[in-house]
């Protein structure tokens, strides 16, 4: 069970997503505007909130960026269209997944349950790159001894990456075992965390140490 914000302005499509959300053991909690959402978030501590983007007033873009200025909550946004201006917007805004409407309530399901899934604890020792220390224990993250807050998608992301240091990842593999989109999924996905996460971990988010690109193949992590 995962403690759901539903913000959409359709009343129609927020009732079902509600009654279908909660009808697999979710706790839920919805807005019809991006200003009601804020307001509920500050008291209900969710666990994901799935954002329509299109939205009265402040609109989802904005909002993704003020939940995502202020917490680690995943977010999956909804979209009308599907389409460029929608999904690299929202990316960019903070976004961890999307889901194009009209939403399936078992494919949204999915996504809530792949955003939120944990790698399981194990007991190892803290593992240093650097200024950067991964704790695959406690799943912390900490650069210069400061703490760095990951939202669930990013923190996946890198304990993925950095389990194997040298090995490249194409997009499409980090979708499978990231995203876990077993499908020829979106790798826009993929190059928007990555810049997120290098704007937290790297010392110079141009200039890549950790998450290293290698051109016309995808990702590694190092060397460093």
């Amino acid at each position: 069970m995962a403690r759901v914000l539903l913000i959409e302005d359709d009343p129609a499509v927020r009732d079902g997503l509600t009654l279908a959300l909660k009808g697999r053991e979710h706790e839920v909690e919805a807005a019809a505007s991006g200003e009601e959402g804020l307001d509920r978030l500050a008291g209900f501590a969710a666990d994901v909130v799935v954002l329509d983007l299109m939205l009265p007033g402040i609109d989802g873009f904005e909002v993704c960026r003020r939940i995502r200025a202020g917490a680690a909550t995943s977010i999956i946004m909804l979209s009308a269209r599907g389409d460029d201006f929608d999904v690299v917007g929202g990316l960019e805004a903070g976004a961890d997944d999307y889901v194009v409407k009209p939403v399936r309530p078992q494919v949204l399901e999915a996504r809530i349950r792949a955003v939120l899934r944990r790698t399981e604890s194990v007991s190892s020792p803290v593992e240093t790159y650097g200024t950067l220390c991964v704790d695959r224990a406690s799943l912390t993250v900490s650069r210069c001894g400061a703490p760095v807050a990951l939202p669930p998608m990013e923190l996946r992301l890198l304990l993925y990456l950095s389990a194997a240091p040298g090995q490249v990842f194409s997009r499409q593999q980090l979708l499978e075992s990231v995203w876990e989109h077993d499908y020829l999924g979106d790798s826009r996905l993929v190059d928007a965390c990555v810049q997120r996460l290098r704007a937290k971990i790297e010392d110079v988010p141009a200039e890549p140490r950790y998450v290293q690109t290698v051109r016309g193949f995808g990702y590694r992590f190092g060397p460093i």
